[in-house]
């Protein structure tokens, strides 16, 4: 890597290796003579297990052991994933039913793991998987967003896993009675597949009483932890490491079962077992995302200022609650539950139901994309509804800025923000005054056009604490160890830069080491758009020490005191000497003095408070009413990230959001039938978006620095996501709005479009 100036768009140094086929992936590294895994897994999504008979495929060619769940136990493992459960309105918790890593007694959805086959060739172990016994009698599915039904849990009554609320529900209902206006939205928010490029994958491998656990997975130490109580080990004896991973948006932030059988497996083998998911096997089993519906209510004054917001959510759990479920449609959404705007009355409600499908969990955002979508859209229906601009009603209903800090009526701390400037901003980039002259170009072309808008907030999620150690090495390289796992998004690049800014450290020179619970002693992994602002909220707290310790050095080495001591983010200085050592040089001296306590310098640092990124997005479609088709044709985002370290990889971040969402607004849909058969289970039948299904998406940033971190900077991970469901939906309903049509909802696929467009047209007739 080059020198560069701080904040300045540096290529990323990982793709050199990953371009080339040199990445290491959790299945080019598995151990040599490693056995393959392969797992049985329900072909029907609820059924009593009446006969599990493993004993032919024991006998399989080239099997070397069969598990089920009924091995786990005997041999001592306490076979659960436990989850985070919210509360109820009356106090109680959430429906807390276990969740067996392998089938125990019932299967409660399609690809249900219920038995592991370990081999010497994946073949061998699929060929064994033919050979077992399993037969059980059906039972009834539930498969609706709904209370009632089948019971598949005895520990939830209806189907239903937590009933939770937040607000005031007296005021808001009062706020109502009162209102000049009211207008209610029912917002659907389509189930989707994240759909990750490499499947998740694994392998574990013992040495005498020690264990190792490979995952492709977003963090080690929660994996450790659970593991260290599944099988009741000393956490000394657990090891996890998590190697490149391609892509996980949330979804490989949990457990899942696969990485404790895998351990079990190959401690019973006595060799490494190896697994990797197929593309149907990952659609069945990764968790899902989104999937919930929401009545959504504001009410206004005559001056249609928001007088209040009442939202109520039904959204679907699958059959078990995975890690973070119950907390994403509940907790995490009302952390931006009322967006930008001033309001304080509020009430959020939220039920989450049990059906017989696979598990739903975070997916990019988890749950503040959803809270944004549900907002954003009964502001653009209010608005049209109350025959006001959209962009007017936004500007009217903003935070002021001298309303800063400003408390939420969630209890959120925003600490900064201008709204109205970085609106203006993208109006003038999105050229939202040349919209009626390409409509009207559109519309010579037989194609209808429209224009949506979503103003958008998040806040940053996870552990607000990070560590960082800074090690010179013997051969001139430096090793900066993190706590956050890259899936993707260029950590090596970003933290590299940001220690290489601060220190004058060669970039070219720092390797960041990531994912070894052996190496790191505690992180908090990635997530929730934390990674980059507490990694290098650590970083600066261990240069910090670095900058003092090595100046307290050179004042000996130069026989000066240590208040005369200057460092200038490149060399030390001080009066009396004519030495400028870089810290390189310094540490070089410190190898040759025996100061080893000088090479390996390690700092824990915690963020006062969260940072809240927003900005607008706005989208134009053009609608072919002939095929339903629709396409985005225009796209403009303008963010406020704070202060950027690298614009480059910040925008990328932005491209890669927007794309998914533009994918949930327009191709992406989860499809289960009355049976609980998962129907999009290919890419034949799940419309992933294309290069050609994106526009390209202009990003530019009008910064208000956060107050909240030192280096002024906001997460912008899940920004591109959480603002394009809304814009995207808001410019069909444009659309929509012209013809009569008051309700249009995702997936926008052509024959939904066609369906509604068509159907408006013979309702007018």
């Amino acid at each position: 890597m080059d020198k560069f100036g701080k904040s300045q768009p540096v290529k990323r140094v990982e793709d050199v290796r990953f371009l080339t086929g040199a990445g290491g992936f959790v299945d080019d590294i598995a151990p040599d003579g490693a056995l393959f895994a392969y797992f049985l897994r329900s072909p029907v999504a609820h059924a009593e297990i009446t006969a599990l008979d493993v004993a032919a495929a024991r006998l399989g060619d080239g099997v070397h052991a069969v598990l089920t769940f009924a091995d786990l136990k005997a041999a001592g493992m306490a076979p659960y994933i436990e989850a985070a459960l919210v509360d109820n309105l009356d106090g109680s918790k959430g429906a807390a039913p276990k969740r067996p890593v392998l089938a125990d007694g019932r299967v409660r959805f399609v690809g249900e793991p219920i038995a592991c086959v370990v081999a010497e060739t994946l073949a061998q172990a699929k060929d064994a998987a033919e050979l077992i016994e399993f037969e059980f009698d059906d039972l009834d599915v539930h498969v609706a967003m709904a209370p009632g039904g089948p019971m598949i849990h005895p520990e939830a009554p209806e189907n239903v896993a937590f009933d939770w609320g937040m607000g005031d529900a007296d005021a808001t209902s009062a706020a109502f009675d009162a209102a000049a206006h009211h207008v209610t939205l029912e917002v659907g928010d389509n189930r989707i597949i994240a759909n990750s490029m490499e499947p998740r994958g694994a392998y574990a491998e013992w040495d005498g009483e020690r264990v190792h656990v490979c995952v492709n997975g977003q963090g080690v130490w929660d994996l450790k932890g659970r593991l260290v109580k599944a099988f009741g080990m000393d956490a000394a004896n657990v090891r996890v490491t998590n190697p490149d991973v391609g892509g996980g948006f949330g979804m490989k932030s949990m457990s899942y079962p696969e990485s404790f059988v895998l351990p079990q497996a190959a401690r019973v083998v006595g060799r490494p077992v190896r697994w990797m998911a197929e593309r149907t096997e990952a659609m069945l089993t990764d968790n899902g995302g989104r999937g919930l519906s929401s009545t959504c209510e504001l009410a206004f004054d005559a001056d249609h200022k928001i007088t209040a917001y009442r939202v109520n959510t039904v959204c679907d759990l699958g059959a078990y609650n995975s890690q973070f479920a119950q907390a994403i449609q509940s907790l995490l959404f009302s952390r931006v539950l009322m967006g930008t705007y001033d309001v304080q009355t509020v009430w959020v409600g939220c039920r989450g139901i049990y059906t017989n499908t696979t598990q739903v969990d975070a997916y990019r955002g988890a749950g503040r994309p959803e809270a944004i979508y549900a907002l954003e859209r009964v502001m653009d229906f209010a608005a049209r509804q109350l025959g006001v601009d959209p962009f007017e009603l936004h500007k009217k209903n903003f935070i002021p800025v001298t309303a800063f800090p400003y408390t939420s009526a969630t209890g959120e701390t925003y600490d900064v923000g201008d709204f109205n400037k970085v609106l203006d901003r993208a109006m003038a980039e999105a050229d939202v005054s040349g919209f009626a002259a390409r409509k009207a170009a559109s519309a010579k072309s037989g194609k209808l056009r429209g224009m949506g808008l979503c103003y958008y907030i998040e806040a940053i999620l996870g552990d607000p604490s990070e560590h960082a150690t800074v090690e010179f090495n013997d051969d001139g390289t430096v090793f900066l160890y993190v706590g956050t796992q890259s899936n993707g998004q260029g950590h090596e690049t970003v933290y590299a830069q940001f220690l290489s800014d601060q220190t004058g450290i060669p970039a070219d020179q720092i390797f960041v080491i990531q994912g070894d619970s052996d190496k790191i002693a505690e992180g908090g992994g990635t997530g929730g758009s934390r990674s980059v602002t507490t990694q290098n909220n650590a970083t600066l707290a261990t240069v910090a020490t670095m900058i003092s310790t090595y100046k307290d050095f050179f004042a000996a080495q130069a026989g000066v005191d240590a208040d005369k001591v200057e460092f200038d983010d490149e060399t030390f200085r001080a009066d009396g000497t004519n030495q400028t050592p870089t810290f390189m040089e310094l540490a070089e001296l410190a190898r040759q003095d025996g100061r080893d306590d000088l090479l390996k310098i390690h700092e824990q640092a915690t963020l006062p408070g969260r940072s809240y990124p927003n900005g607008a997005h706005i989208a134009e479609v053009e609608v072919d009413p002939d095929t339903g088709v629709t396409e985005v044709v225009k796209y403009s985002v303008t963010d406020d990230f704070g202060n950027l370290i690298n614009p480059m990889l910040a925008e990328g971040q932005v491209h890669g959001g927007v794309a998914q969402g533009i994918g949930q607004a327009v191709t992406e849909h989860v499809v289960y039938d009355e049976d609980g058969q998962l129907l999009t289970a290919t890419f034949m039948d799940y419309a992933m978006p294309r290069a050609d299904d994106m526009p390209w998406v202009k990003f530019t940033t009008e910064p208000v620095p956060s107050t909240a971190n030192a280096m002024g900077m906001k997460g912008c991970g899940e920004a591109g996501t959480v603002g394009a469901l809304a814009a995207v939906s808001n410019a069909v309903m444009d659309v929509a709005w012209d013809r009569g049509i008051r309700q249009a909802d995702m997936p926008f696929t052509p024959h939904r479009v066609w369906a509604m467009l068509n159907g408006a047209k013979v309702a007018a007739e």
